[in-house]
């Protein structure tokens, strides 16, 4: 891979890390109910899922969902069931003021957070087949076909890694920010709701992706 295909590459990786998604919202929604420290789980999850997508372009099975309908639609409809449940659970959320991780009273719930977190993430990025798709067609562009393979997708990789993982932190610790401004119930139930919502409509939004669209 030349230094101008590269930077080409860069380029077009902060934009798609930058536009809003599911990731984007299970960052903040992580930052504002569990703290930046515990949240980077789920941006390692979303790190999982990221390069589980590379893989199943990699190998090929991009052009497989690109051109199958039944595998197309069987993930399309796992991950927008999933995008909604995570809004039904946002929105029934408790309307206490949320609070800072160091406040909250530890329990076994905290020891599984940093799991779910995870689990959340990958399913979250691993589940969306626009993003593969995109990446199928994507990277076709940048990958030359009579050079080493191999040494091209690490490269592809550990760049969208660290795009990602700065601009995941970035909105995470946004969400952070915003405990500060969540201390009254009222805003807190409404915050809820209001992500509640986001996750909901990005399960419907998946959910009507056609394929081929």
């Amino acid at each position: 891979m030349t230094l101008d295909t590269w930077l080409g590459f860069f380029v077009a990786a902060w934009l798609i890390c930058l536009s809003p998604g599911p990731g984007v919202l299970s960052c903040v929604t992580a930052g504002l109910q569990h703290g930046f420290r515990a949240a980077l789980w789920n941006i390692v999850g979303l790190q999982a899922g990221a390069t589980v997508t590379l893989i199943v372009v990699g190998v090929g099975l991009g052009a497989v969902l690109a051109t199958s309908p039944l595998a197309f639609n069987a993930i399309k409809w796992f991950g927008a069931a999933y995008l909604v449940y995570l809004g039904v659970m946002q929105w029934r959320s408790a309307e206490a003021p949320i609070r800072a991780p160091e406040a909250a009273v530890p329990g076994l719930a905290a020891v599984n957070v940093p799991r779910a977190l995870f689990l959340r993430g990958l399913i979250v990025n691993s589940t969306n087949p626009k993003g593969i798709l995109f990446t199928a067609s994507v990277l076709p562009q940048f990958i030359d076909p009579k050079a080493p393979q191999l040494i091209q997708f690490l490269i592809v990789w550990f760049t969208l890694l660290f795009t990602d993982v700065c601009c995941m932190s970035s909105y995470t610790a946004l969400g952070v920010q915003a405990l500060r401004w969540l201390q009254n119930p009222g805003i807190a139930r409404l915050t809820n709701r209001v992500f509640g919502a986001l996750f909901v409509l990005a399960g419907l939004g998946l959910a009507v992706f056609k394929h081929g669209a």
